[in-house]
């Protein structure tokens, strides 16, 4: 018993069997899914075969063991000899040595004598001999019965075990205590988790960076892209083509996007998912890929998302298939987002679907939404209801909106609420506008804004406006917007212009104008209107064209008055045609001003027909400005009509002289 605890002798040896590499599992595999034997099996195994010169060593080191072990016979070359034949897979002769050194009180040879029972199917005599050498200091036995007692439900025992394996500096003993914690939700977990992965455990540096990442503060985001104008599905992307899954591409790289310090558990998570990764950890590579994403470091997320497609990992194919869509690359994108879909990842089926339909080819694009589906992707329905729906088949269409709806597809809910409402159907399109508002659909909650509105319930409108507006929907700012302005007090102005605000960022040119407008209100804000006038005007907005058209003519500013007001003109405003004919007027160039309020009077614009009237009776032409008269009474307003009536009595007063 005088070798039991001399650590150094029995590594320096070789006489204890060590864990294979760095003591990690394929990451692929739940670690505490295999027997207490896997990780402290045949150490000699590992990736790839043995070269010649390898096999010679070890051939010659059994030979001298051997030898060593005939001719002294002492416990420390019998366990030796077991340990090489154990690595060899020669059981039997393994066995008669490792039982000859452990009947003379050798640790390591206990120790492995378990393990080899243990690969033979008699877990209860192995754990008989690894308590024997725990007992006596044997980390890797401790954990070995650790492991032993938590499959058999005994977590008691398995934590104190295991516990005297992690404090003895075991990395697998670390890993397993932390798996078993973190299995409680112990707070402990990370502790162990980080004495594994310091130790060179690729496993337990993966998790410790997962529960690193989870700690990590994000950057608020958007709830998601509103509607651009009116009833209708999502408007941000055709198709979907991002999967629902937990861990799926979709949430990795929108977490990336939300935004991490690169400092605190951030900045330690980026170290740990590195050093994982380095190891070939394909769950680490992919998760590197998305930080890095994240922070626009595009070219090395590429390079980890390749090395873990590379080795397996569907996931890191199919957001490297986005990396190169985004590139403009889609031909190399389709590859890897194939290679994905045949390994049953159902968001890349779905991109290939997008790539497909986005082509018009809309049979492929259809096998591969079908692909997603089977693969567990509820988005292949709401994608199948969308190609559908393009083309005019809306039965069909109506059904993958359902089969997505019932599943919970928020989109699907609301797209399938679209599409009852424009078949006539409101009261079968409200509860499913109802179910994808309340599971967050910032679309839907818009859309029954706009239904409420149809029904004159204004509040119940507002509420929803309101709510959409809140989660970044510029539509519905607007109209919150207009509400407020319109039933709203004083002090409700403020209000009223944040929500404006909110309106412009999407572009929305009806909110720049409003927005304009509600500044030119105020003498301390009218010089910024005019900035708010151009955007609008830029986007084609005619109210703001004369608006704008009306600031600059005041500044003296004629030409870019004109270009304005021709701009508006063409575009069918009336006011802008008037607006026109004055600055025109003015020029002298009454000929070519008449026709543009000839084109504001037919357009209804009463004041247009009283100038008409006015240039008619200078020509002489009494009965053409007797018409003229007419419609101006006609259109109005109030003050124009007087004076048109006046005019009309004096011109038939000159046709009866």
């Amino acid at each position: 018993m005088g070798l039991m605890g001399d650590k150094a002798r029995l590594l320096e040896t070789r006489r204890l069997v060590e864990a294979p590499g760095d003591g990690s599992h394929r990451d692929d595999q739940d670690p505490s899914s295999s027997g207490p034997g896997g990780p402290l099996g045949t150490a000699g195994t590992r990736e790839g075969s043995e070269s010649s010169c390898a096999t010679e060593a070890a051939d010659l080191e059994l030979e001298t063991a051997r030898r060593r072990a005939a001719e002294s016979g002492d416990p420390a070359s019998l366990s030796r000899l077991g340990a090489l034949l154990l690595r060899r897979g020669d059981l039997d002769g393994a066995e008669r040595h490792l039982r000859a050194a452990t009947a003379e009180g050798d640790r390591s040879a206990a120790n492995n004598l378990g393990v080899l029972l243990h690969q033979r199917g008699y877990a209860d005599e192995a754990a008989t001999w690894w308590r024997v050498a725990a007992v006596a200091g044997s980390a890797a036995a401790a954990h070995a019965l650790g492991r032993y007692h938590r499959e058999r439900g005994d977590e008691p025992a398995a934590e104190y075990w295991l516990r005297q394996s992690a404090e003895s500096g075991h990395a697998l003993g670390a890993y397993a205590l932390a798996d078993l914690l973190e299995h409680r939700s112990d707070v402990g977990a990370e502790r162990w988790f980080r004495s594994a992965a310091e130790r060179g455990h690729r496993e337990a540096a993966y998790r410790l960076a997962r529960i690193l990442d989870g700690r990590a503060p994000r950057a608020a985001q958007d709830a998601a892209n509103g509607l651009a104008a009116g009833l209708g599905p999502p408007t941000g992307g055709r198709h979907v083509n991002v999967a629902g899954g937990d861990t799926s591409v979709r949430e990795l790289r929108a977490a990336a996007a939300g935004g991490r310090r690169q400092d605190g558990p951030a900045g330690e998570a980026e170290q740990w998912y590195r050093q994982a990764a380095a190891r070939g950890h394909r769950r680490a590579a992919l998760h590197l890929g998305t930080l890095l994403e994240g922070r626009g470091e595009t070219q090395e997320a590429a390079r980890w998302y390749l090395t873990s497609a590379k080795d397996g990992e569907p996931r890191a194919a199919c957001a490297l298939g986005f990396l190169l869509r985004d590139a403009g690359d889609s031909d190399s994108a389709a590859i890897w987002w194939r290679r994905a879909a045949q390994e049953g990842d159902g968001n890349a089926a779905n991109a290939l679907g997008a790539l497909h339909a986005d082509r018009g080819e809309s049979q492929q694009a259809e096998r591969w939404y079908r692909a997603a589906l089977d693969a567990g992707d509820i988005n292949g329905a709401y994608n199948l209801g969308l190609l559908c729906s393009e083309q005019s088949r809306t039965a069909q269409a109506e059904q993958w909106y359902r089969r997505a709806a019932y599943a919970g597809h928020k989109e699907a809910s609301n797209a399938l609420a679209v599409l009852l409402l424009q078949n006539g159907d409101p009261a079968g399109a409200e509860p499913w506008f109802s179910k994808a508002a309340e599971a967050g659909s910032v679309d839907a909650a818009f859309n029954l804004g706009i239904l409420y509105t149809g029904r004159d319930e204004e509040h119940l409108a507002f509420q929803w406006y309101e709510r959409a507006a809140a989660a970044g929907h510029t539509d519905a700012a607007l109209q919150v917007a207009m509400a407020l302005l319109r039933d709203g007090g004083a002090e409700d102005t403020y209000e009223a212009e944040r929500h404006l605000r909110i309106a412009v960022r999407g572009g929305n040119a009806e909110a720049a104008f409003r927005l304009g407008a509600l500044l030119d209100r105020d003498d301390e804000t009218r010089g910024e209107c005019e900035e708010w006038y151009e955007r609008a005007a830029r986007h084609g907005h005619r109210r703001a064209q004369v608006r704008l058209g009306m600031l600059v003519a005041q500044r003296g500013d004629a030409a870019a008055a004109a270009h304005w007001y021709r701009e508006a003109a063409q575009a069918g405003s009336r006011n802008g045609a008037f607006n026109l004919g004055l600055l025109l007027a003015r020029e002298g160039r009454e000929q070519e001003a008449a026709l543009w309020w000839a084109r504001a009077a037919e357009a209804g614009h009463g004041r247009a027909a009283l100038r008409l009237a006015l240039l008619a009776a200078r020509r002489g032409d009494l009965a053409e400005g007797r018409l003229w008269c007419a419609q101006a009474v006609e259109l109005g307003p109030a003050e124009v009509a007087e004076r048109a009536a006046r005019l009309r009595d004096a011109l038939q007063q000159e046709l009866s002289a």
